[in-house]
């Protein structure tokens, strides 16, 4: 066990600099005025969602099983957690400590990859507040489902490391969040004002992306090996269509491109990075890449919605995507808790079945609570800022 606890500490590590790496990754992308905004707005993050976790956020994710939704209030500042003990949810691999740190790093970052969505025009205070309450009717509901005795995962569900929990999750509250804010008053088109930062902030969050996936293991063993291998091809694979894609349609690659794509490939092989083999791996990377790209540049310009760096395109797209096509390449040889193949690994539609019902159900449990959320919110204080601090920001850029 103490070898897996060392390699969980870790992967710990790594997926808390992904936060970090995020911030200079939106930051990078946004006009000069923005930047000290985006990089506070991500970088809280790092403040608020970690003390609602050791406050109750552990508990009600992994303590007790109501209605096969939610946990109880029984580690509640984290009271009776024999720290020292294996993880039950882990099958004994690591401690619980251990445990409970890696899951913390997931639910810091999980509210700052939304943030994309709104930078430049959220009330600040509207967003702390928001987050709080996402974290308690949206993120530990959908961890104890999907990972902490829930239904979904007595149905079987395989979502080896948030492509339901974290980025179909995400990606939907990202949407949402836009539509109920609104439009930029200046939306500035072109390449992002610092491509060194956001080829930076990619850099970052892929190699915290290698603890985020193989780290779901729970232990340093072939299964997490797997996990970083397809992690790794799946990313190159769609960072090269990416590039493709941009040069079928405008005729020139472009350093953006490639990060988003790499970014795309990430999101998409997380549900499934544990499960199934490196060609596999390979077409979910270039099929999620596809399925965003053309969201993104086709698809999202008709919806009107100001999604300001696609947090939703890359994020929610890529993970819905990556989430169902683990339903047809899961594989048994892979990983023996996979309990059905996918049908084109040599099984049937059954996995195909629960992927597609638990990916309908997450994206219509957020919309659903999300929307409840933002429309409580915005009777007790406003969504945007004022409208005086976007006018001299608009000022501010005429004189830029």
């Amino acid at each position: 066990m103490a070898v897996n606890v060392l390699f969980i500490f870790l992967c710990s590590i790594l997926v808390f600099v992904m936060t970090p790496g995020l911030a200079f990754f939106y930051g990078g992308m946004v006009p000069r005025r923005d930047i000290n905004n985006t990089l506070m707005a991500v970088f809280i993050m790092c403040c608020v969602p970690v003390l609602l976790w050791v406050i109750c956020g552990y508990s009600l994710s992994f303590s007790g099983n109501n209605w096969n939704i939610i946990g109880n209030l029984h580690n509640f500042f984290l009271n009776n957690v024999k720290f020292n003990a294996g993880a039950a949810t882990t099958g004994g691999s690591i401690t619980n400590i251990a445990f409970l740190i890696f899951q913390m790093m997931f639910a810091l970052i999980t509210p700052a990859l939304f943030v994309g969505a709104v930078v430049e025009r959220i009330n600040f205070r509207f967003l702390i507040l928001f987050v709080v309450l996402w974290s308690l009717f949206v993120y530990y509901p959908l961890v104890h489902i999907v990972w902490g005795g829930g239904f979904l995962q007595s149905l079987g569900v395989l979502d080896f490391a948030g492509g339901l929990v974290v980025h179909i999750n995400a990606g939907v509250t990202a949407l949402l969040l836009a539509y109920f804010l609104g439009p930029r008053l200046i939306q500035e088109k072109g390449s992002p004002k610092s491509l060194s930062w956001v080829l930076l902030g990619t850099t970052f969050l892929w190699i915290g992306w290698y603890g985020f996936n193989a780290g779901s293991a729970f232990a340093i063993n072939g299964i997490a090996m797997q996990a970083m291998l397809t992690t790794t091809v799946a990313t190159a694979t769609a960072m090269l269509v990416w590039v493709i894609l941009d040069v079928c349609t405008k005729r020139n690659a472009t350093l953006f491109g490639i990060c988003s794509g790499a970014i795309c490939g990430l999101v998409a092989i997380t549900p499934a990075c544990g499960f199934v083999s490196v060609e596999s791996s390979m077409i979910i990377g270039a099929i999620a890449t596809m399925a965003s790209y053309g969201f993104i540049t086709v698809i999202k310009p008709k919806l009107k919605i100001d999604d300001t760096l696609d947090a939703f395109g890359c994020h929610g797209i890529s993970g819905i995507v990556g989430s169902i096509l683990t339903g047809l390449f899961a594989s048994k040889a892979i990983n023996p808790a996979v309990t059905h193949n996918g049908w084109l690994a040599g099984g049937n539609f059954h996995q195909f079945g629960i992927q597609l019902g638990a990916t309908l159900f997450t994206v219509a449990f957020t919309t659903v609570v999300v929307t409840i959320i933002i429309v409580v919110l915005k009777q007790v204080m406003s969504m945007r800022m004022r409208h005086e601090e976007e006018i001299v920001k608009r000022e501010m850029a005429d004189l830029q």
